[in-house]
């Protein structure tokens, strides 16, 4: 199965069945979670604070069930590109699977879990907080009257989208350093297979290989790092990144609100405090594909900076703009699509559980 022939529509269904699949396990799952916890009420501690909470419990549940497949996607993401006559080291995710798992064992799906584990919990504790406190701002700047029993003007869905985007620009900047050393321990050599082709010095550069060490771990690469590339060296990728971020916060509380909207008329106009984990997981699950097939071309153009060769040459002549360009002429449109189906894939279940984690003990405690 190669990711080159999977059309975005395809990856579409085939994340919306995935979805639906694992819906009643999630369900289960995540009230049964927060049925066990004990009647303890937050309902005094101050909002941002339950936010960085919850938002931290969100972002711990969210990528444990992300990390496998993002190690997949930034794998195909970071291939030699097909015109520069070097062999591609996998031929789509399936093989990409197949591979990892048969040279380096199902524990490389993991490789490089904690600190994007730590940076998820930062990660999602700042976007909801800073999501709110956009909400904030905005009513602030545009105070409006408010409906009969709220406590605060409900925002337009154009609003609300405004206050995702400026979440996720603010997020980005501690999110790119992050995404740096994630992607460096995800992709630290090309498969077995391409190596032992590589014989000499010229036929591994032919075949894309590089001289460049194993990292042992996420404090390797943060000192390897600050030795050859200085602080700077953390936000290679730093457009592409908040390009992903802010438009993709944008899309994903949009769509998130939208959804949910949807289901509250359909109830028949009930609170979101009174929809059912179903509603929830089905309105988050929407949400992750609609972040993810927003500005994806970006997410790609940043891995694959990202995952480059180190040094100050890289820095100067690797830009945003340089790796678009020759990932255009290289391989076309569906250059920028490099592991969108298992993007798309994964997205569902990792967005329901997020939001569903954020919105239940929301529910629970701080009520």
């Amino acid at each position: 199965m190669s990711v080159y022939h999977t059309s975005p529509a395809a990856a579409a269904h085939a994340a919306t069945a995935a979805a639906t699949s694992t819906s009643t396990a999630l369900t289960t799952a995540v009230t049964a979670a927060t049925a066990a916890v004990p009647d303890v009420s937050l309902a005094t501690t101050p909002s941002g604070l339950t936010d960085l909470l919850f938002g931290s419990a969100a972002g711990f549940t969210g990528k444990l069930v992300e990390y496998p497949f993002d190690t997949v996607k930034v794998r195909l993401q970071s291939q030699p590109i097909a015109s520069s006559g070097q062999p591609q080291w996998y031929t789509g995710p399936i093989d990409c699977i197949r591979q990892s798992l048969r040279h380096e064992g199902i524990g490389t799906f993991f490789r490089g879990l904690s600190t994007p584990l730590v940076a998820s919990m930062i990660e999602n504790s700042a976007l909801f907080v800073s999501y709110n406190y956009a909400q904030s701002l905005i009513r602030w700047w545009r105070p409006g009257p408010r409906m009969a029993g709220e406590a605060e003007r409900a925002l337009s869905l154009t609003e609300l989208s405004t206050a995702g985007f400026m979440s996720g620009a603010a997020v980005s900047l501690v999110l790119t350093p992050v995404e740096l050393v994630k992607c460096q321990l995800q992709v630290t050599a090309p498969p077995p297979t391409v190596v032992a082709a590589a014989t000499t010095a010229a036929s591994a550069a032919a075949a894309g290989v590089t001289p460049s060490l194993t990292f042992r771990g996420p404090a390797h690469v943060i000192a390897h790092t600050l030795r050859t590339q200085g602080l700077r060296g953390f936000y290679r990728g730093h457009i592409g990144t908040f390009l992903r971020e802010a438009g993709g916060g944008a899309a994903w509380f949009g769509t998130y609100e939208l959804a949910v909207r949807h289901f509250q008329a359909r109830a028949g106009g009930v609170s979101k405090d009174a929809l059912p984990t179903s509603a929830l997981l089905a309105s988050g699950a929407i949400a992750g594909m609609a972040y993810n097939a927003s500005l994806f071309p970006a997410d790609v153009i940043k891995s694959r900076q990202q995952t480059a060769g180190a040094g100050a040459a890289l820095l100067r002549h690797q830009g945003f703009l340089d790796v678009a360009r020759e990932l255009y002429h290289g391989e076309g449109i569906r250059g920028f699509y490099r592991g969108f189906g298992i993007t798309l894939l994964r997205s569902a279940p990792t967005s329901a559980v997020i939001f569903a984690t954020y919105e239940l003990l929301n529910r629970h405690f701080a009520k």
